[in-house]
């Protein structure tokens, strides 16, 4: 079987998981009614994208602005040489500061990592040049992990109320990254915290904000996030293989 094949034979693989994920979670109350599967590219060449376009795949996500940057261009150049293909729908889903943001900005239809008053503050200030409203999700650390990004839960009211004064920029849910464990069950309670977390918030009107969107859940664990309420999941691996480091920043 060849590289690309795979990857085709893996989204149909993906997708029956997700159906069947669906199937079962939408038997229980206030469980989503369709769930976005984002296959997450970063480290695989422009080439590959195009692959899972062509087999259907239409949203993507990277992890680092300059990858990003280089992918963005790359992939469009091999879309417009091929005819009839739709052009992707790029998420950004990595750490981001404020010095980064200049990279995805008005590129991309959702930032999934918002983590600080001083990155909203700049996407403000990018969207607000480029005359867009730019859709967001804040990354919220409900695991309280020292090492990685996400504000605590208990700092999300006082971000969300922010959005007032931010007319380019629209909160459409929230996003989370539990601490990694091969038990897809031990991510449960990181899931079922996030989705607490927004339904607690979207019973609060807010100007710029409707929480209807929940990131959560990967290649190992997306059958667990879904049954929590997952609206996205971010899946790289079980489409993609094994990721080989070195090349890009």
């Amino acid at each position: 079987m060849t590289r690309a094949e795979q990857i085709v034979a893996n989204l149909v693989e993906v997708r029956a998981r997700l159906a069947a994920a669906l199937a079962e979670a939408r038997r229980k109350p206030g469980a989503p009614a369709s769930v976005g599967l984002l296959a997450v590219s970063k480290t695989v060449p422009p080439e590959e994208i195009v692959t899972a376009l062509q087999a259907g795949q239409r949203d993507f996500a990277e992890n680092y602005g300059q990858e990003f940057r280089d992918k963005y261009a790359a992939v469009a150049s091999l879309v417009a040489a091929t005819p009839g293909l739709a052009t992707p729908r790029w998420h950004f889903i990595g750490p981001l500061q404020s010095n980064k943001v200049k990279y995805v900005a008005g590129k991309v239809a959702l930032v999934q990592s918002v983590a600080s008053p001083e990155v909203l503050a700049e996407l403000e200030r990018k969207s607000a040049a480029l005359g867009v409203v730019q859709d967001c999700l804040i990354q919220v650390n409900v695991a309280g992990e020292v090492q990685k990004s996400g504000i605590s839960p208990a700092v999300l009211p006082s971000i969300l109320d922010s959005f007032a004064e931010r007319p380019h920029l629209r909160c459409t849910g929230l996003m989370v990254i539990p601490p990694y464990d091969e038990t897809p069950e031990l991510s449960r309670p990181h899931f079922a915290a996030l989705r607490r977390l927004r339904d607690d918030q979207r019973a609060q009107t807010r100007p710029n904000v409707v929480l209807t969107e929940l990131s959560m859940g990967m290649s190992h664990d997306m059958e667990v996030a879904i049954a929590e309420g997952a609206t996205i999941v971010r899946v790289g691996t079980a489409i993609f293989g094994a990721r080989t480091y070195g090349g890009s920043p």
